[in-house]
């Protein structure tokens, strides 16, 4: 029988999500194989300038399944524990396991987008991830309690994450170490933090950089700040050195 195809259109989302779902389908039955776009235009009802409209490449369309997959896993725990932690590092501590689990849920998945990478090419999920770490970070740096900016802070802590998972995919499910990512992570926590994942103030020794870091992203934050352009830039020096200090 002739696959089915149907007239490109690049209208809404209900075309975008088609796709979205007919490719999360397809990689799940693939096991770890290849998955192509001819198979994903069939599957989703579509031709392929339509797919290259909505996600661009290949490797977009990838990108965007596992992204979707990860927020959908998020938001699920969430539900099931109650929201969002108040304390943003508790959100932290949390969006890891939840990172790590769905690396565990769907290893072939997660090994095809975060271990098949390019030198000088991050892929768009790797972005988007730091980038929630990071937005969640920033209330911990205006409080005082990173030792360094949310930016550097969230790029360890995905590194570290990502890390962790693709060691333990490798692992035996019934030999797995499942103490290992709790304690890099924690370790990776203590490390960027000012007085461990819980403290409220900085340290007496941590207090120049984790100021100069609060002041960072006070200045971040603002709408208006009362400087000029040139006493903003000048101010961001001397608190980046403080802050490397």
């Amino acid at each position: 029988m002739a696959p089915r195809t149907t007239t490109p259109t690049t209208d809404g989302p209900a075309t975008r999500d088609r796709i979205l779902l007919a490719a999360a389908s397809l990689l799940d039955e693939a096991a770890g194989g290849a998955v192509s776009t001819r198979a994903v235009c069939e599957r989703a009802g579509v031709q392929a300038p339509t797919l290259y409209h909505h996600f661009g490449s290949r490797q977009g369309l990838l990108d965007a399944v596992v992204s979707h997959g990860f927020r959908e896993h998020l938001a699920a725990r969430q539900d099931r524990e109650g929201g969002t932690p108040e304390d943003p590092v508790d959100a932290v501590r949390e969006g890891w396991d939840a990172h790590v689990r769905f690396g565990l849920d769907h290893p072939e998945t997660y090994a095809m987008i975060y271990g098949a990478v390019r030198p000088g090419e991050p892929c768009g999920v790797a972005r988007e991830v730091e980038a929630m770490i990071r937005a969640t970070l920033e209330p911990a740096a205006r409080s005082g309690r990173l030792r360094v900016t949310p930016a550097q802070a969230a790029a360890e802590v995905f590194a570290a994450s990502s890390g962790v998972t693709l060691a333990l995919i490798q692992q035996p499910a019934d030999g797995r170490d499942d103490g290992l990512s709790h304690r890099v992570r924690d370790a990776v926590l203590a490390a960027v933090l000012v007085d461990g994942p819980s403290s409220p103030t900085p340290a007496p020794g941590d207090g120049p950089a984790a100021s100069a870091v609060a002041l960072t992203a006070a200045l971040d934050a603002a709408d208006d700040p009362p400087l000029s352009p040139g006493e903003r830039v000048l101010l961001r020096e001397l608190l980046d050195r403080l802050a490397g200090g």
